[in-house]
């Protein structure tokens, strides 16, 4: 032990009588199809410069969304400070893993010229951070990318291993918000990114392409808005566009004509100097890590999940995820929000889903062959909490509707049961309420066809089907088709003359003839 405290002490003296040395270790060059991000920069700028607080070792995060930028705009920020800072070196530690970690550390021992940094059992992070932790050193900026898996920084002790100075700074990048928290301690000290601007977007697009592949505005529009504006999504397409020399009307009707086919370009691979290399960098890639360090951590937050991929992508309430006790539901969707896949409505118990995550998520369901199984489980309960309509609960229904509506649409595999045809016959219920007939006529079309394939045509349920059918044909004025199903349900009277369900299918022939003045 004394001969290591010995030696880190000549490497720091070594430092101390060369104060002009600077030290650079970024593993890319500066990017020149950077655009924008300008006010997160100017935020940045004010913040992690060693200098700006002489009392304290900062620490700041950028997070976000996988793919939506905050490498480049860490990446941006370190030559900034290397130009206004000529004193201040720059280190750059990836920490997907704990090896790409301690990789990163060892090179910077190397390049500080650490003793024994090159030994076997060199223990390097520990060095480093010992000559680093010394002010002696001189100031510096290290930048920690990719700090994602809470596993590393909160259940490990890679955070033990970052270096203290007066003189230091530490800018880390993460798709995590719970990381974020922990490692900078402070909300204050975490700088949220978000998708670009439509500008910003557009300039970023235009960076890669010929002006006759952009040509028709409206396609180029309409294609950052399907991207949502995120710049991998746009750098991963602009790729693709360039290579094939396509324009962005054929690449937006690739993107529209199926799902498959647009996860297959989402998860297509392309050159960027300026990502690393041995990661791969698609888009679709980036959040399917993103979902494998959800499902080792939170189990019931990947359920939930999988299990919003079948709704609407906005305003999805609460109350139509599966239960599991509050605390756990809170857990779940605080790590859903923390890696930004869904956000929160203010003062609401309701929630978006970023709508690529969505579309993805479904697309891994089917390649894993768990879709159907999901399908049928968000069906059910689906069955379970949308209520009879009624004008006192009207609010409730019509908050499910579009959910259920979209589920619906999504099913596989899920062709009969009570839930389906109980499902679709409310739903059917409540278009008719809306006056949307069309839509009402189509679901209890399929009610009554699924009812009448699993319980038979004399079935009391398969009679309901038919009335909810005949009633909304009638409100179209369709009268005959009406008038003949009407009669098909009376003439069986399975139920008996007297029955309820046989008196209401007279009084609704009864009405139907009053419509039409007979």
């Amino acid at each position: 032990m004394h001969n290591r405290s010995y030696d880190i002490g000549s490497a720091v003296e070594r430092r101390k009588n060369s104060p002009d040395e600077r030290h650079w270790i970024v593993p890319f060059g500066r990017n020149k199809e950077f655009v924008g991000r300008e006010a997160i920069l100017q935020d940045l700028l004010g913040r992690i410069p060693p200098s700006v607080d002489e009392g304290d070792c900062q620490r700041t995060a950028i997070e976000g969304l996988g793919g939506v930028g905050k490498t480049q705009i860490a990446l941006e920020a370190a030559f900034r400070v290397g130009d206004a800072y000529p004193d201040c070196s720059v280190f750059w530690v990836p920490a997907v893993d704990a090896t790409s970690f301690e990789n990163a550390y060892r090179a910077i021992g190397q390049q500080l010229k650490v003793p024994g940094i090159d030994e076997e059992k060199a223990d390097s992070k520990a060095l480093v951070k010992t000559v680093l932790s010394c002010e002696s050193s001189g100031s510096w900026l290290l930048v920690v990318d990719n700090a994602d898996d809470i596993k590393l920084f909160g259940d490990t002790d890679l955070a033990d291993y970052l270096p203290f100075s007066r003189k230091g700074s530490i800018l880390f990048t993460t798709r995590n918000h719970e990381v974020a928290v922990e490692l900078v301690e402070s909300e204050r000290r975490i700088i949220p990114v978000e998708e670009m601007s439509r500008d910003e977007a557009l300039e970023l697009l235009q960076k890669g392409l010929k002006g006759n592949q952009i040509g028709d505005v409206a396609s180029t529009d309409a294609l950052l808005g399907f991207l949502c504006n995120l710049p991998l999504a746009i750098r991963q397409a602009s790729a693709y566009m360039g290579k094939k020399q396509i324009s962005t009307t054929q690449y937006l009707e690739l993107c529209n004509s199926s799902d498959e086919e647009t996860i297959e370009l989402l998860s297509r691979d392309f050159e960027d100097r300026h990502r690393y290399k041995d990661i791969q960098n698609p888009v679709a890639t980036t959040w399917l890590i993103s979902f494998q360090h959800i499902s080792e951590h939170d189990p019931l937050a990947a359920d939930y999940l999988r299990f919003m991929c079948f709704l609407a992508g906005k305003n999805i309430p609460q109350s139509v995820l599966p239960p599991s006790g509050r605390l756990k539901t809170i857990d779940a969707l605080g790590t859903l929000k923390a890696y930004a896949f869904i956000s929160q409505h203010k003062e609401s118990d309701s929630y978006d889903i970023h709508p690529l995550v969505q579309l993805s998520m479904l697309c891994w369901l089917a390649q894993s062959g768990e879709q159907g199984e999901w399908a049928a489980k968000v069906l059910q309960r689906l069955a379970d909490v949308f209520p009879v309509p009624k004008h006192k609960n009207r609010e409730e229904w019509i908050g499910y509707l579009p959910h259920t509506q979209h589920a619906l649409e999504l099913r596989k595999g899920t062709e009969d049961g009570d839930a389906l045809t109980g499902l679709l016959s409310r739903v059917g219920n409540s278009f008719h309420q809306l006056g949307k007939y069309k839509d009402a006529e189509r679901m209890h079309r399929q009610a009554l066809g699924l009812r009448e394939k699993v319980l038979g045509k004399e079935h009391p349920s398969t009679l309901t089907s038919m009335n909810n059918l005949a009633s909304v044909l009638n409100s179209q004025g369709k009268y005959k088709e009406a008038e003949r199903i009407h009669r098909q349900a009376l003439g069986l009277r399975v139920l008996g003359d007297e029955h309820p369900n046989t008196l209401t299918s007279i009084g609704n022939l009864a009405s139907m003839y009053r419509n039409q003045g007979r």
